[in-house]
């Protein structure tokens, strides 16, 4: 669940507030849920492997692809493309304790404005 006072978000920008990970049979899916640079509801979806591949993501204006690698056992990159050009780019990086996660993103709008955001997410 996202931690708003530990988190810098750019206003218009997608904000997830939950974001789930689940494992099955060697895939990942990533569902998060969130409030759009419109203040509405949103829902993104990606499943695929961290093996540093573009997979398709739905929900997202900003991308229809992403691709996510395994840094150690702690530490993920994520790259975000639409229409095969990258739009973002991060680090999300998991707390020693296992307790919070951290996501710093950089990239354009659907509406071309560069943003940078750090989200921290802390495990319930």
């Amino acid at each position: 669940k996202l931690n708003e006072a530990k988190s810098k978000i750019t206003p218009g920008t997608l904000k997830n507030t939950q974001v789930v990970y689940s494992s099955m049979l060697g895939q990942v899916k990533i569902k998060a849920d969130g409030i759009d640079a419109n203040g509405k509801p949103s829902h993104t979806e990606w499943s695929g492997k961290f093996d540093g591949k573009d997979y398709p993501v739905t929900g997202d204006p900003n991308s229809d692809a992403r691709s996510y690698t395994k840094v150690n056992d702690r530490t993920l990159t994520t790259t975000n493309k639409k229409n095969g050009k990258v739009t973002v780019t991060g680090q999300i990086v998991v707390s020693s304790d296992g307790k919070s996660r951290t996501v710093t993103i950089s990239g354009n709008t659907p509406k071309g404005k560069k943003f940078q955001n750090v989200a921290v997410y802390d495990k319930q």
